[in-house]
């Protein structure tokens, strides 16, 4: 079964990257994202949890630049996570006008600040750089609408935890879409701050 419901921008770079049809967790996951809920995305490793975030993403964002300030927001590990990630975004926005950010801990936080302030659609960084930049007035929140957790098991670590913590506590209103391996009961917890009314996939 292919790929359906998707931008025409989005289906279009499925095809020339030769990708003819969904997982089975992307065939669960991306019609759920769409919808908006918060959801909680639980599959083993290699079964297309990166893909299905990029193109939910990209889906939610219209494949266009839109302002300044971030629209979508997504938390990593490390700078390596963040860069890895990075690189597979760029596969898919070469042909749109989305402007992809990465940031991390070795940056100089006024770097990134004055770079972001050029305008951003999607920030890519992990939970102590993007507090930082909260905290300093370096990044708004006003237009965001997705904000998604990669591999979120390292989330077991207290200083990840509480950064988190801190930053969902900055934003509003958005849609958060957590990514894992397992269901953490850490992860859990999240249920009774900003994961309220979340769905859960489980491969």
């Amino acid at each position: 079964m292919p790929f359906k419901k998707l931008h025409t921008n989005i289906k279009e770079k499925l095809e020339n990257l030769e990708i003819a049809a969904p997982t089975p967790f992307q065939r669960k996951s991306i019609p759920i994202i769409k919808s908006g809920a918060n959801v909680y995305c639980i599959a083993p490793k290699d079964s297309g949890k990166t893909t299905a975030l990029i193109l939910t993403t990209l889906q939610k964002l219209k494949c266009e630049a839109v302002g300044n300030t971030p629209r979508a927001i997504i938390l990593v590990e490390n700078k390596e996570k963040a860069l890895e990630l990075y690189a597979d975004f760029l596969t898919y926005t070469q042909h749109n006008s989305l402007r992809v950010y990465v940031g991390y801990e070795q940056l100089h936080i006024d770097v990134q600040k004055s770079e972001i302030f050029e305008g951003i659609d999607i920030l890519i960084s992990t939970p102590i750089t993007i507090n930082k930049l909260f905290l300093t007035n370096g990044v708004s929140t006003s237009q965001l609408k997705i904000f998604s957790v990669d591999d979120a098991e390292f989330l077991v670590q207290n200083t990840a935890y509480n950064a988190l913590m801190s930053i969902t506590q900055s934003i509003d209103k958005c849609q958060f879409v957590i990514y894992a391996e397992k269901m953490h009961p850490i992860l859990e917890r999240f249920e009774s701050y900003f994961m309220e009314y979340s769905k859960k996939v489980i491969i």
